[in-house]
């Protein structure tokens, strides 16, 4: 090292100087460890009944339910643009609930006619069905209530999971997502659907689904918000403890001893080192839900001028894909894909 009074001649003797690497546009470009590509991304989209104008998600800017006219629309957008697989989530009519979610073992249902419809028109689009009861429910719980109305009951609640998840199946899905976190579901849903002769349908497991506060926008857009809070139940009895991370790596090794094809963390953004261990734990492809709260935040921030929209959006996909996720839902989806692919 040379004292100098000219900061050029001030040298330290470094054998590793890892900024080399990073000097030029071209240098960085070479030595990126993760990309994030249209590819990896699955749109998260809202799908109602009749033929009127789509209507916005008040607490999710840019989201929409959609007629299933235009929800077709919606999907030709999105393999314009690279995005190869979406998720249909259902906003019913609230005559149509009760407590056991009848209607979605409907053989001619929104979402069974939705699979059909996408299936006629974008036959290379993936589909991905949810399957969990809160969009049928009166009471906006994942499964049917106990006698006294003050708990969900697992087993019962497994066998109308497996009449929703053979419907979708025989509707032309090509991957059904039980997202309610009951025991043995997986496995349960996986015999059915073998035994009816849909081995090729494949099962994303919410495997690590927790019981957080982002779900709020989410509940809105299905319509399920208010009547989860019309009993004193709430998710922390089939949702994951936040606190909990060796748990979460419990349930995601039963999912994957019961057949599941891809396992799921949800929420991502707070649950990057779930997404991590479950990375190192498994060879499954690995999915994680960026929540509609971590969208609406994202919205909220910028809007106030606190945050950089496309830096603080690109940063928190960056961050999903190197903690360990293959693929992202997300509901920027489309408007990042356009951006990747021009």
């Amino acid at each position: 090292m040379k004292n100098s009074d000219n900061l050029e001649d001030f040298k330290l003797d470094l054998v590793r100087r890892p900024r080399r690497l990073r000097r030029t546009a071209s240098l960085r470009a070479m030595v990126e460890e993760i990309q994030v590509r249209a590819e990896d991304f699955i749109a998260p989209l809202f799908v109602m009944e009749g033929t009127g104008e789509k209507e916005p998600v008040g607490s999710m800017p840019g989201i929409f339910r959609y007629n299933l006219k235009d929800l077709i629309s919606e999907c030709k957008e999105l393999i314009g643009v690279g995005v190869r697989a979406v998720a249909l989530f259902p906003y019913i009519d609230p005559s149509l609930k009760d407590a056991v979610g009848s209607e979605a073992k409907n053989p001619d249902g929104l979402i069974l006619r939705t699979v059909k419809a996408i299936k006629d028109a974008l036959p290379e689009m993936v589909v991905i069905t949810d399957v969990a009861l809160d969009p049928y429910t009166t009471h906006g719980h994942d499964g049917v209530l106990n006698a006294a109305g003050d708990y969900v009951v697992n087993d019962a609640s497994v066998e109308r999971l497996c009449s929703m998840a053979l419907l979708q199946a025989k509707a032309g899905v090509d991957i059904v997502a039980p997202s309610d976190m009951m025991d043995g579901r997986i496995g349960a849903i996986r015999t059915v659907l073998d035994g009816e002769g849909f081995i090729d349908t494949a099962i994303m497991a919410y495997s690590a689904k927790f019981n957080s506060a982002y779900y709020g926008p989410f509940r809105e857009a299905v319509g399920s918000s208010k009547a989860a809070g019309t009993t004193l139940l709430d998710k922390k009895t089939y949702q994951l403890n936040p606190s909990n991370r060796r748990e979460a790596l419990v349930d995601a090794r039963l999912d994957e001893d019961e057949g599941a094809d891809f396992l799921m963390v949800k929420p991502a953004g707070a649950y990057l080192d779930i997404i991590r261990d479950l990375r190192n734990d498994t060879a499954l492809p690995l999915a994680a839900y960026q929540v509609s709260g971590e969208y609406a935040q994202i919205h909220a921030a910028a809007k106030m001028g606190w945050l950089d929209y496309e830096k603080s959006r690109d940063e928190s996909l960056l961050a999903i894909k190197r903690a360990g996720a293959d693929l992202i839902l997300t509901y920027f989806a489309k408007e990042k894909a356009a951006l990747l692919n021009g």
